[in-house]
């Protein structure tokens, strides 16, 4: 295992955040800042509490995922796709570097990433709505597992991009509509019948659900449901990232 590059990767992208920090950090606080102001303080005093939370409160945790998981899949995408945009990655591809030292340096920068944004959201969130956290472990856990999930994905998306378009039509026309759909602003008990059984189909409940739980021990689903859910995405990602490598992914440049 070549240590060094796999560190040479990561630091190169952790530079690159801090160089656009407006972009990759600042952006995303302040979208997610202007979420809590309109519809925790504006809007959530009108709603009544749900499961004993009040709304403000409630929604606190589904914003935190729904900016890891847009800026997990847009950190890992990017990340490996800039290299092939720029013709860069042959100078990679040329060196002493395996496959799977390049995933380890780029996923990990990506994750480490939206674990730091998570982070500055959850205390920009105390500015604005007052919440505590049940099982701090467990908020760990769903922050880390989520970012490593789709930041793999992303890496998958980078790798199959052929362009910009390509690029952002998944994160725009899958992730972001799943992330709405996966109660950030609501539970899915409030759903009618027939559209709550629906909803279960939605990978993204059970994330938001779990992370959910971890702060006030209230979901939608169980929280082994909400686990087993993200460790089985996590495992779906892995087998594709190896199939892409078994193939030959040098093709894909």
């Amino acid at each position: 295992m070549n240590l060094y590059a796999v560190k040479a990767i990561y630091r190169f992208e952790m530079a690159r955040t801090f160089r656009t920090v407006v972009q990759s950090i600042a952006a995303p606080v302040l979208t997610t800042s202007l979420y809590f102001i309109v519809f925790g303080a504006a809007i959530g005093r009108r709603m009544a509490a749900i499961d004993g939370v009040t709304y403000a409160a409630f929604i606190v945790p589904g914003l935190i995922m729904l900016s890891i998981l847009t800026e997990s899949v847009s950190n890992g995408s990017f990340g490996i796709y800039m290299p092939k945009w720029s013709g860069t990655i042959y100078e990679m591809l040329s060196a002493p570097v395996s496959a799977l030292e390049v995933l380890m340096g780029y996923v990990g920068a990506a994750a480490s990433k939206s674990i730091m944004l998570g982070v500055i959201i959850m205390a920009t969130a105390r500015l604005f709505v007052p919440y505590s956290i049940a099982h701090p472990i467990w908020a760990v856990a769903f922050l880390v597992l989520t970012s490593l999930s789709f930041s793999l994905f992303g890496f998958i998306l980078g790798v199959w991009a052929d362009g910009f378009e390509k690029l952002q039509i998944v994160p725009l026309m899958v992730i972001m509509p799943l992330t709405y759909l996966g109660g950030s602003f609501y539970s899915i008990s409030m759903l009618p019948g027939v559209w709550a059984r629906i909803a279960l189909f939605n990978p993204v409940v059970y994330l938001v659900s779990g992370f959910r739980w971890s702060f006030y021990g209230v979901s939608d689903v169980g929280v082994g449901a909400s686990l087993g859910m993200t460790l089985v995405f996590m495992l779906i990602c892995l087998t594709a990232v190896w199939q892409i490598f078994r193939t030959g992914w040098r093709l894909k440049t």
